[in-house]
């Protein structure tokens, strides 16, 4: 059970193949949950189905390297010792994106969130994550008899999930007192262990709360503007003053954009009262020692709180903090005395932060216009917004083939080296069969999945048998494959490439070089225009016009993003530039040998080349959304017509793409290193995390 208790082995395959083969089939019902598993068992029938596996040697010698791997002290633990002090950074996020096993994320926010702090744990960085626990999740996606999204929410046993109770340093279980202006909020804490980082969530639903107030952290985002800001109580308030219950001084504070960004507020109180400073100097030294990272470029999509909410919810800490409303109001408005502005969390993240960033280049520049008014002494290029730029967190997504190909062909510790691009620049040197039969193969894994995933839900749609049957034949090996996977705001604009659809029809029905598109990915409940979209997606896979080329994973989570990015041959994201970071998607898709066919936007705007992947448009942006819309579909029909499907299709007498795989070799050398939070963690660290520990200023360019 201890291995199981840890998370390390969502990116240790030797250690999830032992929970693996204990029984397949049900390892694949539970989602791939080690603790259900192992609930179903009895000590004497476990103990006698792993003396049948031969199971024994290879659990003690995965314990015993848990064990070496948690005490370890690998270079940031070590190189930075005096400047940590005992005292870590607390990274705080409203998700997590952890493991499909452990529904506490919906989005790219919380893939982020989780491998940041799995790459923390690999880089031994001092870290503690803040959350929240949600009893039911995200919703599980079905598509109901006409393609339209259905939302389910499944309620999550505590005793199923590798959680246990917080304890504080006397040993007592860890409980927060949150109190507003009509109630008292009481959070419990949870503890759950990522390698070497804990993960500590706040769950409402305990005794001595009102029943709506046990409710309030039971779904993610799913909620009107009075929870979401009681949530955002809890989780930044809440959560700095869990972490001194826990007798947690952290010596920096991260917030993962602005649904924690009243955590600095609660820090600034515990600084008033302990080292009697003002509000002013508390907030001088607190913001200091905090970084802000803003996911959001657009002001519309921002969460805003009108004057009695937060009177409501913030005014006994206002009390405490000694601060009149208009002062506390202006934290949260761009213009602090403008009375008709309501209190922005993202606006209070920057104000209360010395250091701030966005997840690239692209979205930094937006980000410096948008908040200009902020700084009106600075001209907008010296705004102090900078970037540093998303990455995926490799162990976690890169599948087990492609691994051991790299630990053919690169050197013998490219594992601790991700971030390092010359260790990359071998696999230019691979054979190029050795490279398309280790992508073939997870290819075919990727299409039996998919196979076995559109059968169940035609089947409980109840489609015809013909139907059915037609779903286990659906895709084909040979053919170029693209895959989109992504929530399905209108931003992302997943019906682009149906601009045309007679067009389309041509060119996935070609007879010598077809191609088949998969889709996945989730509407927001409260979205109707994105849920439309999505029907109609959804449905054009039993159009006879596309001949069974299109079909849709229904409810995507972490385990159809793995397989899709580990087997897809192209990766297509082609959202309106400027509106937010580009998915993850494309990074997982570059470890593992897929190219990229994107927007020049968010990070690949950075990495595109023009050898190493496929650029939609030119990156220049028309005001007109309609406009770019059509320019952009115009220009996605073109690559796929004239670039994508002719080098794929281009063979050599031995069946061998060989310009496609030499892009996918530019891809590798040129992309890998970019795109893993190994380099991304060791950015924050030594651009933030040390010098705001260490009491040093600077700006993140």
């Amino acid at each position: 059970m201890a291995l199981a208790l840890n998370v390390s082995w969502t990116w240790n395959s030797d250690v999830e193949n032992l929970f693996r083969e204990l029984d397949p089939i049900r390892w694949r019902q539970l989602d791939h949950n080690p603790i259900a598993l192992l609930q179903e068992y009895s000590p004497e029938r476990l103990d006698l189905r792993a003396r049948e596996l031969v199971l024994h040697t290879r659990i003690e010698r995965s314990h015993r390297q848990l064990v070496e791997y948690v005490a370890a002290k690998p270079f940031y633990a070590t190189t930075y010792s005096g400047i940590w002090s005992g005292r870590p950074v607390a990274y705080f996020s409203a998700e997590f994106g952890i493991h499909e096993s452990l529904p506490i994320h919906s989005s790219e926010l919380g893939i982020l969130a989780g491998d940041h702090i799995k790459s923390a744990s690999d880089l031994g960085v001092p870290l503690v994550a803040v959350g929240l626990f949600y009893k039911y999740g995200y919703f599980r996606q079905q598509l109901d008899d006409s393609g339209f999204q259905r939302e389910v929410y499944l309620e999550t046993l505590e005793n199923n999930l590798p959680i246990e109770p917080a304890r504080s340093p006397s040993g007592d279980e860890v409980t927060v007192v949150l109190e507003t202006r009509k109630s008292t909020l009481n959070a419990k804490v949870w503890l759950m262990r990522i390698g070497r980082v804990p993960l500590y969530l706040l769950d409402c639903d305990v005794a001595g709360n009102s029943p709506e107030d046990r409710q309030l952290t039971c779904r993610l985002y799913n909620s009107d503007e009075r929870t979401r800001i009681r949530q955002e109580l809890v989780l930044g308030i809440g959560g700095a003053r869990a972490l001194m219950e826990l007798g947690i001084a952290p010596s920096v504070y991260h917030l993962n954009d602005g649904h924690s960004a009243l955590a600095p507020l609660e820090v600034i109180r515990q600084s008033m009262k302990a080292d009697g400073l003002t509000f002013d100097d508390a907030l001088r030294e607190t913001s200091r020692r905090t970084l802000f990272t803003t996911h959001t470029s657009e002001k519309s999509d921002l969460d805003r709180f009108d004057g009695g909410a937060v009177e409501e919810h913030l005014g006994p800490l206002r009390d405490e903090l000694n601060v009149s409303y208009q002062q506390m109001m202006g934290l949260g408005r761009a213009e602090s005395q403008d009375e008709d502005e309501g209190f922005c969390p993202a606006v209070a993240g920057l104000k209360l932060s010395r250091r701030a960033n966005t997840v690239s280049a692209a979205q930094a520049q937006v980000a410096r216009k948008t908040w200009a008014h902020l700084w009106p002494w600075r001209v907008e290029e010296e705004v102090p917004i900078g970037h540093i730029t998303n990455g995926v967190h490799v162990p976690t997504w890169l599948a087990s083939p492609t691994s051991q190909l790299y630990d053919r062909q690169l050197t013998s510790d490219w594992q601790q080296r991700l971030g390092e691009s010359e260790v990359w620049q071998a696999i230019r040197d691979v054979d190029p069969a050795d490279l398309w039969e280790t992508h073939q193969e997870m290819k075919k894994q990727l299409l039996e999945f998919a196979r076995r995933r559109i059968s169940r839900q035609f089947r409980r749609r109840n489609e015809s048998d013909d139907v059915i049957e037609s779903a286990r034949k659906l895709l084909d090996p040979h053919s170029l494959t693209i895959g989109f996977a992504a929530d399905f705001a209108s931003h992302q604009r997943a019906d682009l490439i149906f601009s045309d659809c007679q067009r389309l029809a041509k060119l996935l029905s070609h007879d010598e070089r077809p191609v088949q598109l998969l889709f996945a990915g989730k509407a927001n409940p409260k979205d109707e225009v994105s849920k439309k979209f999505l029907q109609k997606i959804a449905n054009l896979q039993l159009d006879e016009r596309f001949s069974g080329r299109i079909a849709f994973i229904e409810d995507y989570d972490i385990n159809v993003a793995r397989h899709m990015s580990q087997g897809i041959d192209v990766w297509l994201s082609n959202p309106r530039r400027h509106l937010g970071a580009m998915t993850l998607g494309g990074q997982k898709a570059v470890i593992n040998g897929g190219l990229n066919l994107s927007t020049l936007d968010g990070w690949w705007a950075e990495a595109f080349n023009g050898e190493n992947g496929f650029a939609i448009g030119t990156g220049s942006r028309h005001v007109s959304d309609e406009v770019n819309d059509h320019r952009d579909a115009n220009s996605l029909y073109r690559v796929l017509e004239n670039e994508v499907v002719p080098l794929f299709y281009n063979r050599e007498t031995d069946y061998l793409p060989r310009q496609w795989i030499e892009r996918i070799v530019n891809s590798i050398a040129t992309l890998a290193w970019r795109c893993n939070a190994q380099r991304m963690v060791d950015d924050y660290t030594r651009a933030c995390y040390v010098p705001a520990a260490g009491g040093l200023s600077c700006e993140i360019r």
